[in-house]
């Protein structure tokens, strides 16, 4: 089986590539991420522990309050910035943190596709934040 392409709703312009980091429960901002070391810092997270650096995040939506985005930006200020996003809701917490940190992100994918069924951590994806295009490539 080839790459799987999907098509969600284009967000922030530009192209990015790289792991994917699935949290289809979000991620804290504060508590969430470190913004010393760009890992996860949420307890009981699953994917706790795991940094946050060059990844691709696939999450829902913002989670925590309206300075949600202000930890993602000082955790990139520290060297720690994801890739890109996406987004199954893009909020205005994500729409925040997606401009501040100026990271490609496609969001709003067609209620037919379900992101965290299709994507697992460790797949490769890329995506291009200008035409809403993502491809997935399924990790061995």
């Amino acid at each position: 089986m080839g790459p799987l392409k999907l098509k969600g709703r284009p967000t922030y312009p530009g192209k990015a590539a790289g792991e994917a980091l699935v949290c289809p429960h979000s991620i804290q901002g504060w508590a969430g991420v470190s913004e010393e070391t760009g890992r996860i810092i949420e307890v009981g997270h699953t994917e706790f522990g795991k940094s946050i650096k060059g990844k691709i995040l696939v999450i829902p939506y913002g989670k925590g309050s309206t300075g949600w985005s202000g930890h993602f930006h000082s955790a990139a200020v520290a060297g720690f910035s994801p890739a890109g996003w996406l987004f199954s809701n893009i909020d205005s917490r994500c729409g925040v943190a997606t401009a501040a940190l100026e990271v490609p992100a496609v969001a709003d994918f067609p209620t037919d596709v379900d992101i965290f069924s299709v994507i697992q951590t460790g797949d490769w994806v890329e995506l291009d934040g200008s035409t809403g295009e993502v491809t997935v490539t399924k990790k061995e």
